[in-house]
């Protein structure tokens, strides 16, 4: 059957099974969430020695301490902001960091907690010497306040202090309101030490998201490590920031010095792991909190890098800029997603112009082409430049609507990376009964009204098939991708449907103008048709 297909044919059904397999895949096989004996034995730290004498390592052991989780009892120190929370623990690291703003939460209501229960903590200090870190581990800090208010102050100072054998560490930490903070850290002697990044946020894990860490270094370089995908250590110098993350927030640490070493491992479940090999007195800076690109810049431009796109980086980091702006006008995310697919439609009218018009050549052509098939069955070679004379004689391009679909579709995963990971639409309303564009629309009107206009253009898009199974196939896509698209969030499902609505517009008047030229030409073709005198 596939041989039968014209190139512009197997490359629309291409196109359509690669979008089924791409949303069929992740719906039916969604990410898997940790339990909670999973996180007791993933994403630990483990005793680390010089990087330059260890031996391949299997995964990181778990340490007792790193099995405790918070609780009343641990907690040294409370911190109070407007939109946020922060606990910092008797061993020195923040053991939770809560966000307060209601779009956060969760949909059973309850806030949102950036740091998992179970598993290694920012701020954790492990040394080298395997004696030193037991007893480091068996011995609490001491804090210079219980408690910081950020609502009342733009930043709040506070050291901790531990006391150990042979050696004095001091944590000087300076809290912010934006959720960003200052580290130094000083040692009374010189000991091998290493600090922790602590593991990603596990709040969201929607499909098609990347998580897991990301080092950006050097020349503006981005390496992702994929949870489930971390083969071994890798380390990393000049780096502008170390990111732990998932969909939409992230525990960074940035303002490293060049020589910093960073360094990225593995846990037993190939899970990333990031640390840095410290020095006797050190400082840097560090975030937790979601990956608001306005946040993040008013923190530090280098920030913005932390929100990744993956692949289509290229044109999604562009098409959000253009996206932020439209919001500055509109003042609604949803208005902003429907002027941003007006605005692609018309970047892209003059190409899909010329392929709407190919596409009803095409349709016109169908019947011929499907006698040249049959005339010339056994012998292919005479019926391809049979068919290829026909294309010639009436100025009919194959390949003609194959340019603008294979434009659209970075588009249209640039654009599905934008709304799936811009933290900013999570709690934004758009209109009547959408009030999250980040999730699904609850009650499905706007998938349904997407299938509808999808199956409406469908309707008035010409097509060549020949064959009624390839017929039928195309007819169910419209409910396919309804289906697919009810789990999607709201402001990608928009997209669509706008998408599709300008593409019905613009339909109506390209059939509308190959109607005219139709017409042009057969009258000009009577006109140049010979008189005969009956005499």
């Amino acid at each position: 059957m596939l041989d039968k297909l014209t190139p512009n044919q197997r490359l629309l059904l291409a196109i359509a099974l690669s979008f089924l397999f791409f949303v069929a895949y992740t719906a039916i096989v969604p990410p898997q969430q940790p339990t909670a004996d999973q996180n007791q034995t993933a994403a630990t730290s483990v005793t680390t020695k010089p990087v330059v004498a260890v031996d391949p390592m299997s995964g990181h052991a778990v340490a007792s301490d790193e099995r405790i989780a918070k609780s009343e009892s641990s907690i040294l120190v409370g911190i109070e902001a407007e939109r946020f929370s922060m606990h910092i623990d008797t061993l020195g690291r923040i053991s939770s960091a809560i966000l307060k703003d209601e779009k956060f939460h969760d949909q059973d209501g309850k806030f949102a907690e950036l740091i998992p229960q179970f598993g290694s903590k920012p701020l954790y200090i492990r040394f080298a010497d395997e004696a030193l870190n037991e007893q480091a581990a068996k011995t609490p800090y001491i804090a210079s306040a219980p408690t910081l208010d950020l609502v009342a102050h733009e930043q709040v100072a506070l050291t901790l202090t531990q006391q150990l054998s042979d050696v004095t560490v001091k944590k000087h930490l300076t809290f912010y309101r934006d959720g960003h903070y200052d580290v130094h850290i000083e040692l009374s002697a010189e000991k091998r030490y290493f600090v922790y990044l602590g593991q990603r946020p596990q709040i969201t894990d929607q499909m098609m998201t990347v998580k897991g860490a990301m080092i950006y270094a050097g020349e503006g370089l981005t390496t992702i490590f994929e949870d489930g995908n971390v083969e071994g250590r890798s380390t990393f110098t000049d780096v502008h920031l170390a990111s732990a993350f998932d969909q939409y927030f992230a525990s960074i640490f940035f303002g490293l010095k060049p020589e910093t070493t960073v360094l990225v491992d593995r846990d037993r479940d190939d899970n990333p792991i990031i640390y840095i090999d410290a020095e006797r007195s050190m400082q840097f800076k560090a975030y937790i909190g979601p990956k608001d690109y306005k946040v993040l810049e008013g923190i530090d431009p280098i920030l913005v890098n932390a929100i990744e796109y993956g692949w289509f980086t290229f044109a999604a980091a562009p098409l959000f800029a253009l996206l932020m702006w439209l919001h500055g006008m509109f003042g609604n995310w949803g208005w902003a997603i429907i002027a941003l697919t007006i605005i692609i439609r018309i970047f892209l009218y003059p190409l899909t112009h010329k392929g709407m018009l190919s596409m009803q050549k095409m349709k016109d052509l169908a019947p011929r082409i499907k006698e040249i098939q049959a005339k010339y069955k056994g012998d292919p070679q005479r019926m391809n430049a049979a068919v290829m004379e026909m294309y010639r004689k009436h100025g009919a391009n194959p390949l003609g609507g194959c340019l603008p679909l294979l434009l659209q579709i970075p588009v249209f995963f640039a654009i599905y990376r934008v709304l799936l990971n811009a933290v900013e639409l999570q709690g934004a309303e758009w209109i009547f009964w959408i009030d999250d564009l980040s999730r699904m629309d609850p009650t499905f009107i706007l998938p349904v009204l997407m299938g509808a206009s999808m199956y409406y253009q469908q309707k008035l898009t010409p097509n060549s098939f020949t064959d009624p199974l390839q017929q039928k196939i195309f007819q169910f896509l419209p409910i396919i991708f309804t289906f697919f698209f009810i789990t999607f969030p709201s402001g990608l499902v928009l997209y669509w449907f706008v998408n599709n609505l300008f593409s019905i517009a613009q339909q109506f008047a390209v059939n509308s103008h190959y109607e005219r030229i139709k017409a042009r030409n057969h009258e000009k073709h009577l006109e140049e048709k010979p008189v005969h005198d009956k005499n």
